[in-house]
C-alpha cells in the first residue's frame, strides 16, 4: 500500500460538485454523486461535508431539509438565484439509470468563498468529478479548492462522464490534480480515444494512466461484470455479487466511499476492495442512492443473494 499518512480514526472528507433531485416516474429522490459519496463516507465513520449549491426555491428548501434528515451538513452549501438542479431519470430493464441533466442550475454556479479555505486545507480526502466542471464558474472554483488542499490530502477523481459534459482539457487537468482515479469500462474507452492509450488490454491502458499521472490507486468498475483495483505494486479483481437489483443509483458512489476510506486508513487492497463491493451490492438491493444501513451489518451480508 503506497498511501501511509497517519490519520485519526475519523477522517475529514469533502465531496465537491452537483447536488440535485433525481426525478423518477414515481417521485423525486435526493441525488448527485458528491452528496451520495458524502452520505456513505459518513456511514463508514468519516466526518464528511459536501460543497455545492441549491436555488432559492421550493426544490432547494426541500433538498436542504432532506440533507438534514440524512445527517449531511449544509455548512459548505451556497444558495443562489439559479434553480435547484434536477435530472430526469429512467431505469432500463436491469435497473440501470439513464439521465437527462438540466443545465444552468444552482450547482453550475458554485463560487469560491473564503469560508471554504480552512475546511479544505484541513481535510484528509477530497472527491470530485467531471460533471460539476461543465460550467466555467464552478470549474474555476473547483480548481481553486483543489489547489487549497493540504500537501497530504488524498484527492480522488471519480470521473462520472455524463452526456456531452466533458472534454479532454477538463479530464487532463483533473487527472493532474488527483492521486486516485475511479472510472468504468465505458469511461476507459473514452479516455483511450482522447489520450491515445495504446495498450491491447484494459489493464495495460490502466497501467499507462497510472504511470503517466503518477496515480496511487485506480479503480475500474464493470457493473455486473466485476471490478479491478490497482496500485503501482498490486491489484485486486472481484466479481460482482448476484443480488436482486431494485436500482443501481448511488452504488458506484458507495463503492468509492468504502474504497477510499479503507485506502486512507491503510487497509490491505483486497480487504478494502471487498468492503467496497459489499456496500455497493447492498445499495443495489435498495431504492435510491442513500438507504439506511449499519456498516457492520453490511459486511455480514444480511441481504439475500441470488443463487
Amino acid at each position: 500500500m503506497i498511501y501511509s499518512k497517519v490519520m485519526s480514526d475519523r477522517l475529514n472528507i469533502i465531496g465537491i460538485g452537483e447536488v440535485l433531485w433525481d426525478m423518477f416516474p414515481e417521485g423525486k429522490q435526493l441525488g448527485g454523486a458528491p452528496c451520495n459519496f458524502v452520505y456513505h463516507a459518513n456511514k463508514l465513520g468519516g466526518n464528511a461535508l459536501a460543497v455545492s449549491a441549491v436555488g432559492n426555491d421550493e426544490n432547494g428548501k426541500d433538498l436542504l431539509a432532506l440533507l438534514n434528515k440524512k445527517s449531511i451538513s449544509e455548512e459548505l452549501f451556497q444558495v443562489n438565484e439559479k434553480p435547484t438542479g434536477t435530472v430526469e431519470v429512467s431505469l432500463n430493464d436491469q435497473g440501470v439509470p439513464e439521465y437527462h441533466i438540466h443545465e444552468n442550475v444552482a450547482w453550475d454556479f458554485i463560487r469560491w468563498d473564503s469560508a471554504f479555505h480552512q475546511s479544505i486545507s484541513e481535510t484528509d480526502i477530497i472527491c470530485f468529478g467531471s460533471l460539476a466542471q461543465r460550467n466555467r464558474i464552478s470549474r474555476e472554483s473547483i480548481v481553486r479548492m483543489l489547489k487549497s488542499a493540504g500537501p497530504d490530502t488524498l484527492i480522488v477523481f471519480d470521473i462520472n462522464l455524463r452526456q456531452h459534459y466533458f472534454n479532454k482539457e477538463i479530464i487532463e487537468n483533473s487527472l493532474q490534480s488527483c492521486q486516485v482515479l475511479k472510472l468504468n469500462g465505458e469511461e476507459l474507452q473514452v479516455l483511450a480515444g482522447l489520450f491515445g492509450l495504446t495498450g491491447k488490454s484494459e489493464e495495460a491502458q490502466l497501467i499507462d494512466l497510472m504511470d503517466h499521472y503518477n496515480l496511487q490507486l485506480l479503480a475500474l468498475t464493470h457493473g455486473s461484470q466485476g471490478s479491478l483495483l490497482m496500485t503501482p505494486s498490486e491489484k485486486s479483481y472481484l466479481p460482482t455479487p448476484m443480488v436482486q437489483v431494485k436500482d443501481t443509483v448511488g452504488a458506484g458512489d458507495s463503492f468509492t466511499a468504502a474504497m477510499i476510506v479503507g485506502f486512507a486508513k491503510g487497509e490491505p487492497l483486497n480487504v478494502l476492495h471487498q468492503k467496497a463491493v459489499d456496500i455497493s451490492a447492498f445499495v443495489c438491493t435498495q431504492e435510491g442512492a442513500m438507504p439506511e444501513y449499519n456498516e457492520i451489518e453490511i459486511y455480514r451480508k444480511p441481504y439475500k443473494w441470488k443463487t
